[in-house]
Order: structure tokens, then sequence, then C-alpha cells
């Protein structure tokens, strides 16, 4: 492989965008922790450059120097400023930024030397830098609202009235930071709320279940005329725009009472999860072995006993990963909540947060029931995300 003399730039160039990258990331977090207006500089890019050479001379002098950016940080020459705050602060904030940076660089530049490198030794650094923007930038994107919005729901209106954008938190209330909470449990029925989305949930799976997997296996086992244009026609359901069928929902589910009702939410919410639970779980069929079926025909069992017997137990994976899946649409679906609810008696959970957005009643509110909407769900997937990985995979190779 052609040797290339992109050493004598790469490691600096490198640390130059790290260092920035690294000090805008850090900026925000101490704004956001502090509600100081901390804010990068263009100090970050030269002693980012600094960093990266000095990391192709080995950990003493990459540590020397780290530790040098995070003291002249200290001293107002570092990759951050901010006006009126606090020393310890502003240490904390550039002892970050040199940290972060160093375990950055040390992982992009360990293998990089002065000098010619090889063209493969120069794009796995490149990729390695794109990789940590990647994370670093795609992290920002989905934690940021998420703790303005546990920040807020934390906030009383007086501290909102004086400062909405300070998202700091004040301990000195104690139990106080949950009163939004309280109230909303006692004064706006959000118990209820739970409760009917919980179960509605679970209706919405059981019958999403009992459609698609008798369909999924006759797609993917029996023999028919049409089968192989409905295998492919799936999921053309979501071609089509909810709200361009939300005026015909709504006008026939007046005319028949069904709105306004549990039962119409139950009737209406499988008709969008069942053609992707369809469709995942015919892949999964297909690649389970039809040897293992066939013997048990053979053993004079039932189409119906085979599947209940042989294809359920050894589809526990992929079963797992459409129900967690057909769950989280239901739990949060909210375009035919807002329009077929109305009586807050029978609201669902995001309905329920709908009926927040007002102004007569404070902002705090409405994010303490976002957070209520949103931790369940999150900690349900991220305990069962194995099993959703596993279910969405296994049948991706054909055995």
């Amino acid at each position: 492989m052609k040797a290339v003399r992109f050493g004598y730039v790469t490691a600096p160039v490198l640390g130059a965008l790290w260092c920035f990258v690294i000090a805008v990331t850090v900026a925000v977090a101490m704004s956001f922790a502090t509600g100081a207006p901390f804010r990068p500089t263009l100090l970050a890019l030269p002693w980012g450059a600094v960093l990266g050479v000095a990391a192709l001379f080995g950990r003493t002098v990459f540590s020397a120097a780290a530790l040098a950016v995070a003291l002249l940080g200290v001293l107002g020459l570092g990759p951050m400023a901010s006006d009126a705050v606090g020393i310890i602060a502003l240490a904390i904030g550039h002892g970050a930024v040199a940290t972060f940076t160093a375990l950055g660089l040390g992982k992009m530049t360990g293998e990089l030397r002065m000098g010619a490198l090889t063209r493969h030794e120069f794009e796995e650094a490149v990729i390695r830098f794109l990789t940590g923007f990647g994370y670093i930038f795609f992290t920002a994107i989905v934690v940021i609202p998420f703790y303005v919005m546990v920040m807020t729901s934390l906030k009383n209106q007086s501290a909102l009235m004086a400062n909405p954008l300070d998202f700091s938190l004040d301990l000195s209330r104690g139990w106080h930071l949950f009163d939004s909470y309280f109230e909303l449990m006692t004064q706006y029925n959000f118990g209820s709320y739970l409760w009917t989305s919980f179960y509605i949930s679970v209706l919405t799976v059981l019958i999403t279940l009992a459609f698609a997997i008798p369909g999924a296996y006759a797609v993917a086992r029996l023999r028919f005329r049409g089968q192989a244009m409905f295998s492919r026609s799936i999921l053309l359901i979501y071609m089509v725009p909810m709200i361009v069928l939300a005026l015909p929902i709504y006008i026939a589910f007046s005319m028949t009472g069904l709105r306004n009702t549990i039962f119409g939410i139950v009737m209406i919410y499988p008709v969008t999860t069942i053609p992707v639970a369809l469709y995942m779980l015919q892949g999964y069929f297909r690649g389970l072995p039809s040897e293992v079926e066939e013997a048990g025909l053979m053993d004079g069992l039932s189409r119906l006993a085979v599947i209940w017997k042989i294809t359920l137990p050894l589809s526990l994976p992929a079963l797992a990963s459409v129900s967690l899946y057909v769950f989280m649409i239901a739990w949060n679906e909210f375009l035919l909540a807002f329009m077929l609810l109305d009586d807050p008696s029978k609201f669902t959970l995001t309905r329920g947060i709908a009926s927040l957005n007002s102004s007569e009643i404070p902002r705090q509110h409405l994010m303490a029931g976002s957070v209520i909407a949103t931790v369940p769900i999150m900690l349900l997937f991220l305990g069962l995300e194995r099993f959703m990985t596993k279910g969405l995979t296994a049948g991706s190779v054909k055995g």
C-alpha cells in the first residue's frame, strides 16, 4: 500500500477539529447545568492542534499538554469562555474539555506517526473522528430536549417567570421539586390516563398478534393464488398518510357511535399495527426450517397444532420484538386519540398531555406530563432491547 505524507497534518487537524467539537459540547452542557453563558472560542483550534501533535510523542507528553490546556483555560486562555462564572465551574469546564479531548485523540491518533502514513492509517483516523462526532451530535439531539423537559418539570412558576432559560436545579426546594408530578396525579387525573394507555396498548398487542400470526404464517408457508402479490403489498397501507384518513375515520366513527369510546380506539389501533407485524413475522417464519414442521405433520399433528406446539415456541424472539414494537406504537399514538376522544375520563396519556397545552395550565405541568409519558416506554425499551434486537435479526439468515 502506497505511503502518503499525511502524518505531518493529520494529527494536528484532527486534534483541532476534535477539541472544537468537545468544547462546543461541554459549553452547551455547562450552560444547561449552571445557567452561565459558556461558549467555545477559536482558541480551541490551536490548542487542539497542540494536543494532536503531543499525542504522537507518547502518553507523558500528551498528558502534560492536556493538563496545560486545562490550567490555561482557568486563566482565560482556554477553549471556552464565560462571563460572570465562578472559578470552580470554569475549572470543571476546561478540565472536561481537556479530558475528553485527550480520550478522543488517544483513540484517533494512537497509531499515527510523523512523516509518511499509509492511506489505510489516514482513513482509519478520519473514520474514527467522524464516528465520534456522530455519536456526540446525535446524542445531543436526543438528550438536550429530554434534559430541558425534565428540568422544566422540576421548576416552580416563579422560577420559570424569572428566567425561562435557566435550567439549573434548585436543590433547596427538597421534595417540592416534584410538586408538578404530585399535582398531575391528584388534580389532573393522570393516573387514569396511564392506566387507560396501558390496557389499550396491551389489547392492541393481543389483537395484532391474533391476526398477524396466522396471516404471516399463511404468507410464509402456504401456497395460494395471489400469495406473492399479497406478500409484497402488506405495507402499502403506510403509503397513505394517516392524516388523509382522519376525516373519513372521524365521520364513520361518529355515524356508528364509536367515537369517544375505548372500544373504538381499541378497534382502530390494530389497523395501523397489523401490517408491520405481518411483515416482520413473515420474514421470520420463512427463516424457520420447514423440515421441523413437516416432521410434526408426519407425526399426526394438525396444521394448527404444528403452529401452536412447534412454530410459536421457535418464534418467541420474533414475537417479543413485534409485541414491544406494537406496544410502543399504541402507547405513543396521538392523532387518532386526539381526533376520537373528547371525554377526559377516557383520555389516553398522549391525549391527556395535549389537554395540558393551555395558557391556563403552568408550563411545568406539561413538561411533567411529557416525562411521565416518556420514561415508562423508555425503560421498557431499554430493558427488553436485547430481545427486540434478537427477534429482528434471528430470521435474517436462513438456516
